[in-house]
């Protein structure tokens, strides 16, 4: 892709991408792995999300991509999987024992609440800072809300004014929430895909105030336009799919 990974523009690219790109980006990254999940009939658990696998277009809209793990869902609920190796940081506990079809979106969540906090505060699950005593997850959860601004990427402060703070804020705040309920130790508490970018775009508009850089309508455009046409993410996977399911 002609914008690199997220990952590439979260700690080696400059300027850094600002807060509305952000959350477009994690947008159409929920709305692909949907797709997946509930676009086939078979459907198609990615099993090693993370920022590297998130290329952006010339348009910044962001594709899943690396399908060299995946978890394939029969109608009998068993699972055929395309590869061995995940990235340590990103997968949870129970990933190991993916059988049913609702346990395999609950682990892929795991992964996605995972890189929706290191995208926000660009910390990645193996910061050196971390240790079996404290996690990433961990760090936030006890970060919140009271010091919400000390753990959030500095980059993106930098790019706020003071009237965008108290707006700002309380965004940061609905999206590391959500993180915490994604990265839930036990899979029964995740959210599910289905119905989260309603969540974001419910808590991203009614939290913003008069500004040129946040404006409601970008927000829910992002979110409207892929919902009326999922062209855009079926282009960035179709490939894989026809790997898949011929």
């Amino acid at each position: 892709m002609s914008n690199g990974s997220l990952e590439m523009w979260l700690y080696s690219h400059k300027p850094c991408v600002n807060l509305l790109q952000r959350i477009g980006i994690m947008i159409d990254v929920e709305l692909a792995l949907e797709y997946l999940h509930y676009g086939q009939l078979e459907p198609v658990v990615h099993c090693d999300l993370k920022p590297s696998n998130v290329l952006l277009d010339e348009d910044m809209v962001a594709h899943v991509a690396d399908f060299g793990i995946t978890k394939i869902l029969a109608e009998n609920k068993t699972a055929i999987q395309t590869g061995t190796l995940r990235t340590i940081g990103y997968i949870a506990l129970d990933q190991y024992s993916m059988v049913l079809k609702d346990e395999s979106q609950q682990v892929v969540i795991y992964s996605y609440g995972m890189m929706l906090l290191e995208t926000f505060t660009r910390k990645k699950p193996i910061d050196e800072m971390f240790s079996a005593v404290i996690n990433l997850r961990q760090w936030v959860s006890t970060s919140l809300p009271n010091k919400i601004m000390e753990i959030v990427d500095g980059g993106l402060l930098r790019m706020q004014t003071c009237s965008d703070m108290v707006a700002s804020q309380s965004i940061f705040l609905a999206i590391l929430e959500s993180g915490l309920e994604c990265t839930s130790e036990l899979p029964v508490e995740r959210e599910y895909i289905k119905g989260y970018v309603l969540i974001y775009k419910r808590e991203s508009c009614s939290s913003v105030v008069d500004s040129e850089e946040f404006e409601p309508e970008a927000l829910v455009e992002s979110g409207v336009a892929h919902q009326k046409d999922n062209s855009v993410v079926k282009m960035g996977l179709e490939e894989a799919h026809k790997g898949w399911f011929n």
